[in-house]
């Protein structure tokens, strides 16, 4: 990065090099400070109440978090200290760092440690006075060139706090892992919305804002800055997503709900209007800076910016020559939704700006209408409709192309398995047509996700694979050029990991075809997988009736995954003792596409 660059950053981030004498920027020094040395060193002035975090683990380095505030004065500046050791009792301290918290970045801190060994584990706190935060744990990527023999992973998405419960957290808390990606939807940016009236957990009360907006339906979306530092504070104050954060190393992507959902650039979809909201889209790419453990040699943010996509998030991660880890971003470049909610509002007599027609626009999209509305946006752009947009796009083909890793492993928040329900010959009009189940994720911009796969076919690029979210479903499918099965031919398989604790698919479908054809479809879930996998015979397997994460075990020949299905809550409210229902595992070996399961293992 060039000096400008670094002078913008130099308050998010901090470099240092692992020597017991490296040390980031010493905050200037005031009176409060050396009298708090004249009165000495006493614990309980500093609070650590959302433990520590770690992220985007490369061969030589980590990025340590934390947030400290003074209890006796919170808004004060708080110095501090990372300390990074070999050991756990901090015996060999190979790293010392001195940074500040204050209140211009929510009192969060972030440090980069380098000159870390390879695929080493190392432990870290961080100390403020007598005070110490939790004692967390971060594993290095292997070097770039090393051979290997294993690597355990597990995604996670969707973890609503406002309905359900954690108890994956748990599970995912115990497992034996080198890392974890998170693939999108942290967090969720609205309270009381209609998919959010399920019950939660009592340990998960209810959000209020500190500002936020009122819809028409009654439910607040998070609006200021403030707002979303709140969210994250919530959220981060669980006891289980703090024991996952301490234990792995987290390497994270958004999706829509860390600013607003279905968003596409800076627009808000909750109604027909897909307002556009720059200070809110830059509010909430903020609030994730500051409270993702994200690497700033790759992430590259210039809160002096005044535009939207202030923030660039995409990167890729090297384990090895076993497997490339690429991640992106599929929600800040994106065009917006091909059909517009407005034409459908118009075509049935809707109000074409203060209503909400996601239904017909991004949901069960009528194919004909799709691919009339992408023709004409195609016209309109001179380039077909975009998730990734151009730059990105250039560099994921890239990146994906110069790999020389035996797995290319695709960070990826949007199903990319076909999702059609064909209901041309068993519905009476309107609803006789082919839909498109959800135009919001990939098959809503056919002509891209067929830009991307042909790549891939025609590159020969092999063993790819797809770790996906949003859905709040289990899906394993295998992806094609193109989406016939017949015609097309096999270039990736997707594995879609259900919520943590969101509502899942099948509920959303169940309540929202009352009245309609498809309510005979979503008599129960197993009827329901059973109709889209005959809609669709590219998938291996599916239950989009779940709660959980997903978790991988890569070797040379083979790629396991293991989806953990937890139960729901108890008929009391409470959440399940113990939150396991059961395990499926998919394996994919080296050189193919067929996924082999073993269904409750």
């Amino acid at each position: 990065m060039d000096r400008r660059q670094l002078l913008r950053r130099a308050t998010f981030f901090t470099v240092a090099a692992a020597t017991q004498t490296a040390f980031g920027a010493t905050p200037s020094r005031d009176d409060d400070d050396e009298a708090d040395e004249r009165e000495g060193a006493r614990s309980g002035r500093h609070a650590f109440t959302l433990g520590v975090a770690s992220g985007d683990p490369k061969a030589h380095s980590v990025v340590f978090w934390t947030r400290c505030t003074r209890t006796d004065a919170p808004s004060r500046p708080v110095r501090l200290a990372l300390q990074v050791s070999n050991d756990a009792g901090f015996r060999s301290i190979v790293a010392h760092v001195r940074l500040v918290a204050h209140s211009g970045h929510d009192h969060t801190v972030r440090a980069k440690v380098t000159q870390l060994e390879p695929g080493r584990t190392y432990h870290y706190r961080f100390v403020a006075g007598a005070d110490a935060s939790p004692v967390g744990r971060a594993k290095t990527a292997p070097h770039a060139e090393q051979p290997l023999t294993q690597l355990k992973f597990a995604w996670f998405t969707c973890q609503d706090w406002s309905v359900n419960h954690w108890g994956a957290m748990s599970l995912l808390a115990r497992e034996d892992l080198d890392f974890v990606v998170h693939v999108g939807d942290y967090i969720y940016e609205t309270v009381g919305a209609a998919f959010q009236t399920g019950q939660a957990e009592p340990a998960h009360g209810p959000i209020t804002f500190p500002d936020g907006t009122t819809l028409s339906d009654g439910s607040r979306y998070a609006t200021t800055l403030a707002d979303y530092r709140s969210l994250y504070r919530t959220y981060r104050g669980d006891a289980r997503l703090q024991a996952v954060h301490a234990r792995f190393a987290m390497i994270a992507t958004w999706d829509d709900h860390e600013f607003s959902d279905d968003c596409w650039q800076d627009h808000q979809t909750y109604s027909n209007a897909n307002l556009q909201q720059t200070a809110r889209r830059r509010a909430a790419s903020q609030a994730w800076v500051e409270y993702m453990p994200v690497d700033f040699g790759d992430v590259s943010f210039d809160a002096s910016n005044p535009a939207y996509d202030n923030l660039r998030i995409y990167r890729d991660f090297q384990f090895g020559k076993l497997m490339h880890l690429v991640m992106t971003d599929q929600r800040l470049y994106r065009d917006d939704h091909v059909v517009p909610e407005a034409a459908i509002a118009q075509a049935q007599g809707h109000d074409p700006i203060n209503g909400s027609d996601s239904v017909g626009a991004r949901y069960f999209v009528q194919q004909p209408v799709l691919q009339q509305f992408e023709a004409a946006r195609t016209a309109a752009l001179g380039r077909t409709p975009s998730v990734l947009g151009a730059t990105q796009t250039r560099w994921w083909k890239d990146t994906l192309k110069s790999s020389k890793a035996t797995w290319k492993v695709w960070g990826n928040e949007l199903m990319l398995s076909r999702l059609w329900l064909d209901l041309r010959n068993g519905a009476p009009p309107p609803f006789n047509a082919l839909y498109v189940v959800n135009a919001d994720a990939w098959d809503g911009y056919p002509s891209h996700k067929a830009e991307l796969m042909d790549f891939l076919h025609q590159q020969a690029i092999s063993n790819v694979v797809a770790i996906t979210g949003d859905l709040h479903s289990f899906q394993c499918g295998v992806v094609r050029d193109r989406p016939d099965p017949i015609t097309g031919t096999p270039v990736l398989v997707d594995f879609v990991a259900a919520g943590v604790s969101s509502s899942s698919f099948y509920s959303y479908v169940k309540a929202g075809s009352a009245g309609t054809p498809l309510a005979a479809l979503v008599q129960t879930p197993s009827f329901f997988d059973a109709v889209l996998r005959a809609n669709n015979p590219d998938f291996a397997y599916v239950d989009h009736d779940a709660q959980g994460y997903a978790s991988a075990v890569v070797t040379p020949t083979s790629l396991t995954v293991t989806y953990t299905k937890v139960r729901p809550l108890n008929a009391d409210g409470s959440a399940p003792l113990d939150p396991l229902q059961k395990r499926t595992r998919i394996t994919l070996l080296s050189g193919t596409t067929t996924p082999l399961v073993e269904d409750n293992v």
